[in-house]
């Protein structure tokens, strides 16, 4: 059974964000997503599971950072069907059919413009991809 997701809201200088706790988040100084207005932008986010290990396997990771995202949208009230943008980080491109097939059955429907793209590392080591995503709630 997958972790569930904690998040917390705040609001800031006219914005919300989301945080979903991660230890690098105050280290760094960013939110897990920033809602303004009708735009969210979610961070750079990996298959991390609540205690700080990682799922074996890139589509257990790519599954478990698609979860992450799903909270931080829904903590502020949008959904994964507003998703108009990701953009997704692997470490090794020739695996990009496991992390397609993954995003497809996600987004099968809402078929967000998307780029895959091969970087050499992620943090920790341990993290095999790496998913931001820009939504905008219709309304």
């Amino acid at each position: 059974m997958t972790p569930k997701v904690q998040v917390t809201v705040s609001e800031r200088h006219g914005r919300r964000h989301a945080s979903t706790g991660s230890k690098w988040e105050p280290v760094v100084g960013y939110s897990r997503a920033v809602r303004v207005g009708s735009f969210i932008a979610v961070t750079g986010t990996v298959g991390i599971n609540a205690d700080g290990t990682y799922p074996p396997g890139l589509e257990a990771q790519t599954r478990r950072a698609l979860e992450i995202i799903g909270a931080a949208l829904e903590a502020l009230d949008a959904e994964l069907r507003d998703v108009v943008r990701t953009r997704i980080f692997v470490t090794d491109i020739a695996r990009w059919e496991e992390v397609g097939k993954v995003h497809g059955e996600v987004f099968g429907d809402i078929r967000p413009a998307t780029t895959m793209v091969e970087v050499s590392k992620l943090i920790d080591g341990a993290a095999l991809i790496e998913i931001e995503a820009d939504a905008i709630v219709a309304g």
